[in-house]
């Protein structure tokens, strides 16, 4: 049986109403923008450690992003580099923010995630595996630490000390809690065999305890949590697991991912239109299953709903790689499609055409 901790002493904020997160989201820009992780940093870790942190990369990417018209990134953290060092994981963080705000770039930093290797471990990261979609890419919590209630306090002193260090940062847009809770790890399977048991009914324990420590923090940023509907498109709220129904319980802002063909992309905002919540989807843009610029954008703008995709220039992650490598690793060439990613490492665009497309979406009417 899960033990879930208190959080008695610190009590639940009132979630925002409908009418203040629309007059929220009618205040900002369009929101155009990607997950952003520097083509030298394979993993979150790798991303934000002192040895690793790439500050003149990170400048020389975001300036190509805000050429493009993209006013906006997602980022993740991590819990274990707060464990490590909070002091100075904030001001790498602060660093970091600095030098989007100078682009024009606001950023939704991710707290949490449930996908890819339920394995983390601070220090040097393993290099990339030849030819395989996110080799490195890890959990947080991982599963050791998801499955053992005494690391909850730690996770909790996480989630409070980032909230309350940049709540009311303006360079701070939005708070995403957890990135796709209900995930089982990915990599096609291969690392089920890690995650912790009863993954799902954990996570499905501990998200309304985190969006809690968040809310409690008040910060002036709304919450959200990301659904991931998989191909279950049948609208009937019956169907929804316990955390797809937490994430959309207790989302100021609703946003969602979606990486299917522009019908099926259509018909998921009209089902969290349901809501009655201004919409963002976080992910999107898999060539090869559908989901690109040319259609997806239209539709954005006329629903009204934010645009960040996934992958941004390519690089260690090696997103540009199918899921499906990891069962066929692109060993001996390239793939004939790249799956994510807009540019190439060294700022060339993988398609001109999808860089001229970005910049209409940013400046269209």
């Amino acid at each position: 049986m899960t033990t879930a901790i208190s959080t008695s002493a610190a009590p639940l904020a009132p979630k925002w109403s409908a009418e203040r997160a629309h007059a929220w989201y009618a205040a900002q820009p369009r929101i155009l923008g990607a997950n952003f992780i520097p083509a030298s940093a394979i993993n979150q870790l790798e991303m934000w450690q002192a040895d690793t942190f790439d500050a003149e990369r990170i400048d020389l990417e975001l300036g190509w992003a805000a050429g493009m018209g993209m006013n906006t990134m997602r980022v993740f953290l991590h819990d274990l580099l707060w464990a490590q060092d909070a002091a100075g994981f904030k001001q790498r963080i602060d660093t970091y923010l600095g030098i989007a705000n100078r682009h024009g770039i606001r950023t939704m930093l991710v707290l949490f995630d449930s996908c890819w290797d339920p394995r983390p471990v601070l220090g040097s990261q393993r290099e990339p595996m030849l030819g395989i979609h996110n080799s490195g890419w890890v959990q947080s919590p991982g599963a050791a630490q998801l499955a053992d209630p005494a690391s909850y306090p730690a996770l909790r002193a996480y989630v409070e000390d980032i909230v309350t260090c940049f709540g009311n940062d303006e360079r701070v847009w939005c708070w995403d809690v957890w990135n796709e809770p209900d995930n089982q790890g990915g990599g096609m399977g291969y690392y089920q065999q890690f995650e912790a048991k009863d993954k799902i009914a954990l996570v499905a324990q501990l998200l309304p305890q985190v969006f809690g420590w968040a809310q409690a923090c008040a910060p002036s940023q709304p919450l959200t949590s990301g659904v991931w509907f998989g191909d279950d498109w049948t609208p009937a709220s019956v169907l929804l697991n316990a955390v797809q129904l937490a994430q959309l319980e207790l989302s100021d802002v609703v946003s969602f991912h979606d990486y299917s063909w522009p019908e099926k992309f259509l018909s998921r905002i009209r089902q969290l239109q349901a809501y009655g919540r201004p919409l963002v989807c976080t992910e999107y843009m898999a060539r090869g299953m559908g989901s690109t610029f040319d259609a997806t954008l239209a539709i954005a703008r006329a629903e009204h709903v934010g645009m960040i995709n996934w992958g941004f220039v390519s690089g260690k992650s090696q997103t540009h790689m199918p899921w499906d490598s990891w069962k066929n690793p692109y060993t001996a060439a390239p793939p004939p499609l790249w799956f994510h990613d807009v540019l190439h490492t060294d700022g060339t665009p993988y398609r001109a055409y999808e860089v001229e497309l970005l910049r209409q979406h940013a400046t269209a009417p």
